[in-house]
């Protein structure tokens, strides 16, 4: 047993015969790299499952639903194959956003939560190794798994070659004996139930197929891909730890003041911006605060590329507050007064981005929701909390890199947020309340704008609505998404479990129950396909109107 409690198969050549084991106290594993510490029991069988996840939910995966279940198992696998767990507060964090990726993705899944699954995996083992999962650091970490599985490999090679044939011969009989005896009992207990031999009969039958009709699917390319999941997860298992040296602390302050020469310059800029900000606020509270646009009102430019050039303003207020605060400025003994500044101005800013998303508040109230404005307002968000974190960085003397790291966290999360939320669900639900309401306006964004599943199982109520061009409309939009569903399910690609989505399966059921509404309309025949292609183009002109 190691120190660690656990059994290890590590093998040490100091003169003895080879295939001797050695007791434990003579190698620990904390005293050993990572890259060459004993191989433990449990390190081995994570990293053979971990291999076969990856060829039955990457390689043999024909939808979301295979990445979706490597997300959900591979922590797990991972936690358990990994030499010395670190706990870390990050580790809990990053285990529940691969969790609710995992059921994104066998709910209603894409590309991008695939693409941060793989990010979020790299961040959780380096958790697991005891680092900060800094993004600036990840693509370093991601980029040495080749070496590292490289390493590990040799280790388990060198490891395995020390078992010699006499431990084997001197243990055969200890090993068989106990086999052979459970064998024969469990075949005489089996044997004495009819019942029992007709079940053991089929699963033997059934897993004979399993492991034949496995065995004929696989290919060279398959073998290829499982060697380079092992290599990469062996990385994954065995990091290189010695290139890591984090630095994150509070910059050091010169204990004698001296002016900085830039003083009167950063007072002098800061105190104009105040002035400008303090005028520009005062107008747009003016011009687009509780008043009723008139017809013809310029929706796009003002509530749209407006408020995108505010956000550009945002983000450069954040930029020359963190350029400003660092270097011989902070030795100055007239920090004070341009801190005290730089607290009006951003106050000042974050009244600007009040008005921001009252700006795209504005929009969204002329023609509805739509997947750029939840970006738009995840990327104010976002933006918004960098500024926070630039104040932070000022009143804590934090160095640039810890506010660099931290604001690449905020617009990675808020990327998490946009794949993992259900965006066209919220965006399609909006719109469909504000037309049963009797506005119509946010039609245009159904008719024109691509959706999810997800999001088509949000448009049911318009089944029923006041408007008839807008329900013929509907009616016709459902019938071809169930038409082309229905194919699509009939394909031979369908009908593996990892092309499985909770969110279609749900909407092809719902359709079906609901396509006799319309399908005895007083005009609609879906076998008409003329007809159907007909309501859905005047249902895209007449939203046009809107757009």
């Amino acid at each position: 047993m190691s120190e660690t409690g656990e059994d290890v198969l590590e093998f040490i050549d100091d003169g003895r015969p080879q295939g001797q084991l050695i007791p434990p106290p003579i190698v620990t594993i904390s005293s050993a790299p990572v890259s060459s510490a004993p191989v433990l029991f449990r390190e081995v069988v994570a990293l053979i499952l971990l291999v076969l996840a990856c060829d039955l939910t990457i390689y043999r995966s024909t939808g979301y639903a295979g990445p979706g279940v490597l997300f959900l198992v591979a922590p797990l696998l991972l936690w358990l194959g990994t030499l010395r767990r670190k706990r870390e507060s990050s580790l809990w964090l990053l285990a529940g956003m691969l969790v609710s990726l995992s059921v994104r993705l066998l709910w209603c899944g894409s590309f991008l939560a695939i693409v941060l699954g793989i990010g979020l995996l790299v961040l959780f083992v380096m958790s697991l190794a005891g680092l900060r999962p800094y993004l600036t650091q990840a693509a370093l970490f991601a980029s040495q798994l080749i070496a590292a599985g490289y390493r590990g490999l040799h280790h388990y090679f060198r490891t395995f070659a020390r078992f010699s044939p006499a431990i084997l011969r001197t243990q055969r009989f200890a090993i068989v004996l106990p086999a052979v005896t459970l064998l024969v009992f469990a075949t005489i207990f089996v044997m004495a139930n009819p019942d029992l031999v007709k079940s053991l009969g089929e699963n033997i039958a059934w897993f004979v197929d399993l492991i034949d009709n496995w065995l004929q699917q696989f290919q060279f390319t398959e073998v290829l891909f499982c060697a380079c999941a092992g290599w990469l997860v062996t990385g994954m298992l065995r990091p290189i730890m010695s290139q890591y040296h984090a630095t994150d602390h509070r910059v050091t302050v010169s204990e004698i003041p001296a002016k900085s020469p830039y003083f009167d310059a950063y007072r002098n800029t800061l105190a104009v911006v105040i002035g400008l900000f303090a005028v520009y606020l005062v107008f747009e509270f003016q011009t687009l605060w509780f008043r009723k646009f008139p017809e013809g009102f310029h929706y796009s430019g003002y509530a749209h590329e407006g408020a995108a050039w505010l956000t550009v303003a945002l983000g450069l207020a954040t930029l020359m507050l963190s350029l400003i605060f660092r270097g011989t400025i902070l030795a100055d003994p007239r920090l004070s007064r341009l801190r005290t500044l730089s607290w009006i101005w951003s106050i000042e800013n974050l009244l600007l981005a009040v008005a921001v998303f009252n700006r795209l508040s504005i929009y969204i109230g002329f023609n509805g929701m739509t997947r750029m404005r939840v970006i738009g307002l995840l990327g104010v968000a976002s933006v918004v909390v960098g500024f926070l974190l630039v104040l932070r960085k000022i009143a804590c003397n934090h160095g640039f890199t810890w506010l660099i790291r931290r604001q690449l966290w905020t617009v990675a999360f808020a990327v998490f947020l946009y794949a993992v939320l259900p965006v066209d669900a919220y965006v399609n639900h909006f719109n469909v309340q504000r037309i049963m309401a009797g506005d119509p306006r946010p039609s245009v964004q159904i008719s024109w704008h691509p959706t999810s599943d997800e999001g088509y199982l949000r448009l049911l109520p318009l089944i029923d609505c006041s408007d008839p061009i807008i329900k013929d409309g509907i009616h016709g939009m459902l019938d071809e998404k169930l038409v082309n569903l229905e194919i699509e399910m009939a394909s031979e690609q369908s009908q593996s479990w990892t092309a499985k989505q909770i969110a279609t399966d749900r909407l092809v059921a719902q359709l079906r129950t609901a396509k006799p509404r319309w399908s005895t309309d007083r005009w609609w025949s879906s076998t008409n396909f003329s007809l159907r292609q007909g309501a859905i183009d005047r249902f895209r002109q007449y939203a046009f109107q809107w757009y």
